[in-house]
Formats: C-alpha cells, structure tokens, sequence
C-alpha cells in the first residue's frame, strides 16, 4: 500500500459560516480520504499557527522536504489556504515534479492535469486574500493607536477602562508600580527590587505572575505607556518607544482621571538606570572606617586593602587568594607619609590657575560642604548626559534604518525635541558655576589646624577630596624602614568636568 503524510495547520479563519476544521477534524478527514483512496498514512505534519502567517512553519518545511525527497509519494492537506499564502511560486515547482498534492475542500488533485490551473489560482487567491487582509490589520490597528486605544493585554498597573474605547485605567497593582520608580530613581538596583519584591510576605507577584527579575524591571522603567502614551516598538525584539500621530504628536492611552507616573520621577528613575543618577544615602555603599581604606592598591595584584593588626594589608593575600608581592605597610607610618603629601599637593595647587587638582578639590568640597545643592547640580549633569546619549542613540537607529520608513517624516521633529532638550540641560549646569571658597586650602596654619581639629569622618573626606587612588608595593625585605617616595604611587583627584 502507497503511503501519504497529511499537513494540519490550525487558525481561526471563518469559511462559509463554519470555523476552520481543528487539527482532530482535520486529521479524520485526512484519514478517511487516505483509506478510501488506497492509502496509508505515514507521517502528520501539524503547526499551530495564524493563518495569516508564513514567515517560519517548521512543521510546513518537513513535509514540503519529506516530499521533495521522495520519502513519500504524496501529500494531503485539507484547504489551498491551509497549505500556503505565498502564491503560484508555493505549489508550482511541486506540480512541474511530479508530486502528488491533494487538497480535500477544495477537491483539487495534482495528479489530474485538468486541476493543475485551478490549484495555482487558488494559491494565488489565498495570497492575494492574506495580502489584503494583512493591510486591513494593519490599517485598523494604526487607527486604534491614534484613537489612544490599548491594543494587547493592559501593562502591569493597568486595567481596561472601557472595551470599546480600550483606555487604560489605573489598576490594584498601580501601588507597585510606583514603587519601582521611586526605589529606582533612590538608586537601587533591579535585582534588589526584584529580591526584595521576591522575599516580601506574601511576594509581590511580577507581570507574568512569577518571580521578578531585573529585566522586568527595566522594562518598566523604559516604557512609554508608564508616562500615559502609546507604545510602538519600530523593530522585532527593540525597545518601545511612543507612537506618534501623522502630525508627529504622542498620543494618551490613559482614561479619564487615570495618572501617568510624575514625570519627574520617570525622568529621575531613567537617569539611575543610565548610570547618570545620584544615589540615596539609603543604597550606598558603607563609609571606610580607617583614613586609607578604600584608597589603597596592592601593586601586584590590583586588590585592594585591609586592616591586618597595625598595617594595612593586601585583601587578596589576607583571605587567602594568590599575590606575587603581596603589600604590607604599617598603618602610622604610611598614614603620615599620605597626609604630608595630600598637604603638599594641595597647597602647592594655583587658586587662581584652574588647576585640575584645585578644580577637582573644589567640586568635592562643595559635595561635601553642601550636599544639597550637589545632589541638584549632580541631576542638572545627569540631564546633560543622556540628552547627549538621547541624540547619540537617534543618530544610530537611522543608521540602522529604523527611519527609512513611514516613522522617517518625525526624524527632523525628533532631532529638534532631542537638542531643545541638551540646551535646557545645559542651562540649567550653567546655574551653577558659582564661586566656590576654597581659601581654607590656600593656608598652610589653617588647614594644618582644621586637620587637627577633624574628627576620624572628616579626615577620610578631606583626604578624599585631592586623592583617588594609591598604589603599594611590596617592601624590599621583612623589617625595612617605611620608604613612601619609594612603594607609594598617588592617583590625583581630578575634575568630573573637563569644560
């Protein structure tokens, strides 16, 4: 008995008042075909797939293969439209070969040379029936994005308002929502909002209703929709950016009395993700505890320091981790060393020079001095950043080609909101250039005298304010007399600015 594989795939297209055949109803009727006509069935092929859909079917290409290759003789699908939606060039290679084709609605068999014609018309139909159907999807559903209409399943924190209209409305998980922005713009991290969200009691349950992750997160974070507008993503797997209308304008897919996140936060929250954000006291990092900690380098290994008896010590070696030459400095003797050449360094710097040593003390003094108004100038740069980085990505999606479409017409537009935006951050920098007193660090008696004075905490921050770094190696042999010209290397503060 000659075998015949049998081709399912299933979608929910409407035929004369009847839906499509499911993937049992199919395979029945396959069945019972093969067995009247003398054949038995070898191989179902079935994929689950839209109708309007031909870009991958692996399924579709196993059996198209099995076919060609004359694994077997012929091959049974129960509609044209069911078989392809690529046109005569689908079926017509299969008919000049000789293979077998039966379509079972449409009664049409390649084997008779009288239906050659009507199965090559029939798969130009169903092509000619996708393409237009695609094009009437695609024009509904740009509509509904202009109408502000929410086209999928409402984003986390929201619901629907109104199934007609499909404006969204703040949902019961609008609260956790907020919480993400508000924790991210603090300056925690993804992972730690996400653990934390993990580990509460009861857990806070994520998007999909499983664990948080930091992804998630920063998903959120980059959202349109999370400021109120409409969400269009101009590449497969790219980030979302907001739809605009033929005008070029956002569109709002928010209800009536329905609130975005405060654009402040939004805009706060993006810059921590950047990078570019200051962060709360709350998620930092503990302060050193001895005046060097944190400042010195093992110049064999590029770890870092701790505290071993009276001396600083490499970490690496300490815990047990390999070092070539591992440094050892006692704690009073390199401490001096360090004191006496911040000392000399910061009184030699030129006041009135712009000396970057100075420029870089009078940044950090100010941090120190005034938190407040540094934390504001800290934002006011942050806001210069990712302007510049906001023009940087534009200028790489057209290279990319993002652009060369319909969204090509709103490139100019984008361009000029982008630069408004650099200027207006530059602006606001510009507000604080003030003058900053720094005549305390121009007077040997005085600055030797606040030294003495400062307790444990402001001498590590002093100390911070002209050195970033510095470098030890390893003493010439056990006992040697402390050399600080000779094993220490200072890395200099410099400035975070350079205009």
């Amino acid at each position: 008995m000659q075998e015949i594989d049998l081709y399912l795939r299933k979608s929910a297209i409407t035929r004369q008042r009847e839906r499509a055949l499911t993937f049992r109803a199919q395979e029945e009727r396959g069945r019972r075909w093969a067995a009247d006509n003398g054949y038995a069935v070898r191989k179902v092929w079935a994929d689950n797939l839209s109708a309007y859909t031909d870009t991958v079917r692996p399924e579709f290409d196993k059996a198209i293969a099995a076919l060609a290759n004359e694994e077997v003789p012929a091959l049974w699908c129960y509609a044209c439209d069911r078989f392809s939606r690529k046109g005569a060039g689908s079926v017509i290679p299969l008919l000049d070969s000789g293979k077998r084709i039966v379509f079972d609605y449409e009664r049409l068999d390649s084997a008779d040379p009288r239906d050659r014609r009507d199965i090559i018309n029939r798969a130009e139909e169903a092509r000619e029936y996708s393409a237009l159907l695609s094009h009437r999807v695609t024009d509904t559903k740009t509509q509904q994005r202009k109408e502000g209409a929410w086209l999928g399943a409402p984003p986390f924190g929201f619901e629907i308002d109104d199934p007609v209209t499909r404006k969204l409305k703040n949902g019961v998980d609008w609260p956790t929502v907020l919480e993400v922005f508000e924790r991210t713009a603090e300056g925690m991290s993804g992972r730690s909002i996400a653990l934390k969200f993990n580990t509460s009691s009861p857990p806070v349950l994520s998007p999909d209703g499983k664990a948080w992750g930091g992804s998630t997160i920063h998903r959120m974070i980059q959202s349109p929709v999370y400021e109120g507008w409409q969400a269009i993503t101009l590449k497969r797997g790219g980030r979302s950016v907001p739809f605009r209308d033929a005008e070029g304008n956002k569109v709002s897919v928010l209800a009536k009395g329905a609130k975005p996140v405060p654009p402040e936060l939004v805009k706060r929250a993006r810059l921590a993700v950047a990078g570019h954000g200051a962060v709360a006291p709350e998620h930092r990092s503990g302060k050193p505890k001895h005046l060097l900690s944190g400042l010195l380098e093992c110049a064999a290994c590029g770890g870092g320091s701790a505290i071993h008896g009276r001396s600083y010590r490499c970490y690496n070696f300490t815990v047990g981790k390999p070092c070539a030459a591992p440094m050892s400095a006692m704690r009073a003797r390199i401490e001096e060393y360090i004191y006496g050449e911040w000392l000399g360094a910061v009184l030699r710097a030129d006041l009135n020079d712009a000396d970057p040593l100075m420029v870089a003390v009078a940044e950090r003094w100010v941090a120190l001095t005034k938190p407040e108004e540094t934390e504001e100038h800290k934002h006011a740069l942050a806001a210069v950043k990712a302007a510049e980085t906001a023009l940087e990505r534009l200028a790489e999606d057209r290279k990319a080609g993002i652009y060369d479409g319909a969204m090509g017409r709103f490139f100019p537009r984008l361009v000029a909101e982008a630069e408004t935006d650099l200027a207006n951050a530059q602006r606001r920098v510009s507000e604080f250039n003030g003058v900053v007193d720094l005549t305390l660090f121009d007077d040997f008696d005085a600055l030797n005298e606040a030294w003495q004075a400062a307790d444990d905490d402001l001498r590590r921050d002093l100390i911070r304010l002209a050195i970033d770094k510095v470098t030890v190696t390893k003493g010439p042999r056990r006992g040697a007399p402390f050399d600080g010209d000779d094993r220490c290397v200072i890395t200099w503060a410099t400035p975070t600015r350079n205009d």
